[in-house]
């Protein structure tokens, strides 16, 4: 308690910069949770099963998109501690090159992965509802890319509160054209799943159209704009985008990915059981991103302090944020165990899937600890442009660790969905505890370092 009153400062710019990020972050997972929630009671348990399939594939190479736009924040708050103005420009422009380019190959990537779900040895009429919403949610990847690189120069600023309010109102609206979209209202048709992959791609485009239209008219970022103009593409700037971007990326296949596949291997067990990983997911997934608005702090800060060189301050920001997803994580782990039988209802009514969801989330309380502290760990060390060695670290714990057990667990032991989860929850902790022993030894370096010089 002394340690924190000490610091309250500390706490006070984690707050401000955090809280606005975890309320984005929580209004952009709230997108995919609505859908889950909304197709699962207004149309049943295979249609959100074909959600969980659809997504699982769509999120793979979504991620390693927006793990590149990620590179960009880090750079821009290093810049800004600098104070470099042509610099933040220059990384700003070519950042949306970028993001362009590797969206639309993204995009085509997905387009040709359709006939991929015919060979997943999943329930057809599964495969059925997810293929037509599958299709329709991929081109929603430009008006996200073009969104992050709003997004990410504007938090490299550290303003990170705009981006927060256009993603709540984006979610609002989003499930407005849900309801009006699945079921039919008003002037609206009734399209079923289709509606809410519609709705989805709707308000991606909103999220962007809303960002660009506040950072194009304030005032303070008029400077950035005629600086922007002036500014020409670089490769080296992409270049070093790309060095924090590209592993960073990784990094988010690696992890996503092994999640992917686990979708893949409850489907194998059955609808139910896939239904029931949908929904611990969509409900894990909202204390994730509200640990991800952390990490994206960290990641400002220490990039902040790196470009001051102020190693002290650099450790204490990483420190304090550290404390604060660590209460956080466990504050919602109590939330889930307490209950685990109430949260499942929000989304189906069928008590089989509601019972094996119940389970699921008795196994998520136990990973809050370890999922917070490798994600604020990722961006505290992607403050330090420190990115190769963790993305090797996030490979080992979920395809060397994670998947195997997972495996073993479910298929060889019995386990069924449960022994998948455990094997998530092995790999989850692994990386927790791997990347912030990594962070604090790259931080106690540079501070040892630095006194070797001063003296």
């Amino acid at each position: 308690m002394n340690w924190a009153l000490k610091h309250k400062d500390q706490y006070r710019r984690n707050i401000k910069l955090a809280g606005p990020v975890m309320i984005g972050s929580l209004g952009h997972i709230m997108v995919g949770v609505a859908d889950s929630l909304m197709v699962g009671k207004m149309l049943g348990p295979i249609p959100l099963a074909a959600v969980s399939l659809a997504n699982s594939i769509f999120h793979i190479p979504l991620v390693f998109a927006v793990g590149i736009a990620f590179g960009l924040t880090p750079l821009i708050a290093n810049a800004d501690g600098e104070g470099n103005i042509s610099k933040i420009s220059r990384l700003w422009k070519n950042g949306l090159v970028v993001n362009l380019t590797f969206g639309f190959v993204m995009m085509a990537l997905l387009f040709m992965a359709g006939p991929l779900f015919n060979h997943l040895k999943q329930e057809p009429e599964v495969v059925e509802f997810a293929l037509p919403y599958f299709f329709i949610i991929i081109t929603g990847i430009i008006p996200m890319m073009l969104f992050l690189n709003l997004k990410q120069f504007a938090e490299g600023l550290s303003d990170t509160a705009v981006a927060t309010r256009v993603s709540l109102v984006a979610n609002f609206i989003n499930v407005a054209l849900n309801y009006m979209l699945i079921k039919g209202l008003w002037v609206f048709p009734e399209l079923g799943l289709l509606g809410a992959g519609y709705a989805t791609v709707a308000s991606r485009w909103l999220m962007f159209l809303g960002l660009w239209g506040y950072i194009k008219n304030k005032e303070k970022f008029k400077k950035y704009w005629i600086a922007r103009k002036e500014e020409r593409y670089k490769w080296s700037s992409m270049k070093d985008i790309l060095n924090i971007g590209l592993p960073s990326g990784l990094q988010y296949i690696f992890e996503v990915g092994a999640f992917a596949i686990s979708a893949v291997m409850a489907g194998s067990i059955g609808a139910f059981p896939q239904a029931a990983h949908q929904i611990a997911i969509s409900l894990a997934s909202i204390s994730y991103m509200a640990a991800s608005g952390l990490s994206a702090a960290a990641s400002i800060r220490v990039g902040n302090q790196l470009g001051q060189k102020d190693y002290p301050q650099l450790k204490l920001a990483a420190t304090t944020l550290f404390k604060m997803v660590l209460v956080f994580m466990t504050v919602t782990g109590i939330v889930f165990l307490l209950t685990r039988n109430i949260l499942p209802t929000f989304f189906t009514d069928e008590p089989e899937v509601i019972a094996i969801a119940a389970q699921l989330l008795v196994i998520t309380t136990f990973f809050q600890l370890s999922d917070g502290a490798q994600v604020l760990a990722q961006g505290a060390l992607r403050g330090l442009s420190d990115v190769k060695t963790p993305t090797l670290i996030t490979f080992v714990a979920y395809w060397v660790l994670a998947l195997p057990s997972a495996y073993i667990f479910a298929f060889v032991f019995n386990w069924g969905i449960v022994g998948i989860w455990i094997g998530l929850a092995a790999g989850l902790t692994f990386s927790g505890a791997l990347l912030t022993k990594r962070f604090y030894k790259k931080a106690n370096e540079l501070l040892s370092l630095q006194k070797n010089n001063n003296e």
